[in-house]
């Protein structure tokens, strides 16, 4: 044991430094391999024990589930160990992953099937006089006997199975996350033991495309199957998992139903769509004031111009009259005569009367003072400025 010594001794620490996140390129070549792994193990232990003039069911299957199993032991840190599109659509569906990611995944799957099969096809051709067609350990119903809506609710139910054990296991809540390879692997070796006899199992449209490719036409005519009823399994299990058992986190962003449930979540209580509309209607508007304090009272505070208000008294602009500050503004009234101002000039009326008097001049630019109500002679008459020479000139 070494004795550290010094002023830095006490700030040692034993922390270990947190690994790098798995870059793009390395979940994308995680999938390809892990796919690539899968056909070429499972479909070549199908196509090899045929060749030797023996089918045992069980070593096909446990093939397919060690392939998968051992890849997500390898890889699954990586990039989650998908080697499937229906297990990336089902992940994308839940939440878990973002459809971006999910379909940078299937193209990295697709590529990884294709060279897999490629690969088994060049090896095979070791065999004398072997023949690819029909014979790369594809899938089939048509040829097999096997009605096409049986094969394809069978397909569709195997895979809503297998997806829903995955999305189990590898949900965050699991107490145990170390078995879930364990679990995948012998589901899927189970969901092999059940369908090889009847379409040799797909559940994966990876595992399909890539063989077919290379096993002739009537492979390729029953593809479409081996796509669409993995894909349809997927999605019931994406949706059906978060809704029966929730989800250990929040949706990643870009993923499950998001943009469709935006427009239905905008307005919702809480919102900041809804925060901003209750905002808005809060706010004054035309026609409705908001009381504010003045500087020698208390006004209604409308949008335009500030109110004219002298010693409690307000112009009204509407009625051409003076009236209490705090009084709601009277219905409109025609204007007397001598109380009209001169459009886009400022000046002071008497309140209640009509009739000019004196007022007492103010400084240019600015309003002039307002007489006493009541009081005939005293205020000045709306529209005045005074003069050079101090007088105040009335202007009609």
């Amino acid at each position: 044991m070494t004795e550290h010594t010094g002023a830095n001794a006490a700030s040692v620490t034993t922390e270990a430094a947190e690994p790098a996140a798995p870059t793009l390129g390395q979940k994308i070549a995680a999938e390809a391999i892990g796919t690539f792994v899968l056909v070429f193990i499972g479909c070549g232990s199908a196509v090899y024990a045929a060749s030797g003039g023996e089918f045992d069911i069980l070593g096909i299957a446990m093939a397919f589930g060690l392939a998968v199993l051992v890849m997500i032991y390898a890889f699954g840190r990586v990039s989650g160990g998908h080697f499937n599109p229906a297990v990336s659509v089902a992940a994308a569906l839940s939440g878990r992953v973002a459809w971006r990611d999910a379909g940078i995944y299937i193209v990295a799957q697709l590529v990884g099937a294709i060279l897999g099969a490629a690969a088994l096809f060049a090896l095979l051709h070791g065999f004398d006089g072997y023949d690819a067609t029909n014979n790369m350990g594809q899938n089939f119903f048509g040829d097999g006997g096997y009605a096409w809506w049986a094969a394809l609710f069978l397909e569709l139910l195997l895979t809503a199975i297998f997806v829903l054990v995955i999305l189990a296991v590898t949900d965050g809540r699991n107490e145990h996350p170390g078995l879930a390879p364990l679990a995948i692997g012998f589901t899927l070796t189970a969901v092999h033991l059940v369908a090889i006899s009847a379409t040799g199992t797909s559940v994966n449209p990876a595992r399909s495309i890539g063989p077919a490719l290379f096993a002739g036409t009537d492979a390729l005519a029953d593809l479409w199957l081996f796509i669409l009823a993995p894909l349809l399994g997927a999605a019931v299990a994406g949706l059906a998992y978060p809704a029966l058992f929730g989800r250990d986190t929040d949706p990643v962003p870009g993923s499950g139903l998001t943009f469709a449930q935006r427009s239905a979540r905008a307005s919702a209580p809480g919102s900041s769509q809804d925060q901003y509309q209750q905002q808005w209607n809060q706010q004054p508007n035309w026609n409705q004031g908001q009381a504010a304090q003045g500087a020698q009272g208390t006004a209604t505070q409308q949008w335009g111009p500030e109110p004219i208000i002298q010693d409690g008294w307000q112009w009204d602009p509407q009625s051409q009259q003076w009236i209490p500050a705090q009084q709601q503004p009277p219905a409109p009234q025609a204007p007397q005569q001598g109380t009209q101002p001169e459009q886009g000039q400022y000046g002071q009326a008497q309140p209640g009367q009509s009739q000019p008097g004196q007022s007492q001049p103010g400084q240019h630019g600015q309003y002039g003072q307002p007489g006493q109500p009541g009081q005939p002679g005293q205020p000045g008459q709306h529209g005045q400025w005074p003069d050079d020479d101090g007088q105040t000139q009335i202007r009609r």
